[in-house]
């Protein structure tokens, strides 16, 4: 196990520094196999977080070539969260996937596979930055219009 690997795991998957050296180690150096660690810890940590109250919020609008258009509402814990550079940078890929896969309602989207990388679900994409900003969110509603 190299520092450079844990290091690259860090900047990958947004865990903290000594979560990439534990997983690095509980996986024998296996880089992939470290990856694997890191996102099943990060589910873990988004289940703790799944009842503490989402009292702020962000909304995020997007609008593709002035025909597809969509409003987002994401609810979070704290204000700080709804503007740190995860939670922007999710929004905004979540507003541009809305656009694209036009999902019906927050359940339909949650199951969907994410445009941005089709072998994690939206579900596991917003748990995966759960856990990288160390809050609860929720997906509380969109609305999409196509004209």
């Amino acid at each position: 196990m190299s520092n450079a690997d844990v290091v690259r795991l860090r900047e990958e998957t947004g865990a903290g520094i000594m979560d990439c050296k534990r997983a690095m180690e509980e996986a024998g150096g296996d880089y992939e196999k470290a990856k694997k660690i890191i996102a099943e810890k990060g589910v873990a940590k988004a289940a703790k977080k799944a009842d503490r109250e989402t009292g702020t919020g962000l909304l995020e609008a997007y609008v593709h070539n002035g025909r597809v258009g969509v409003l987002l509402e994401l609810r979070m814990e704290t204000d700080f969260v709804a503007h740190s550079e995860p939670v922007k940078e999710f929004a905004r890929s979540l507003a541009m996937h809305i656009a694209a896969m036009a999902p019906e309602t927050v359940d339909d989207l949650l199951q969907q596979p994410f445009v941005k990388d089709p072998n994690m679900t939206v579900e596991a994409v917003l748990k995966s930055v759960i856990a990288k900003v160390g809050e609860n969110m929720k997906i509380a509603r969109f609305a999409r219009y196509q004209v």
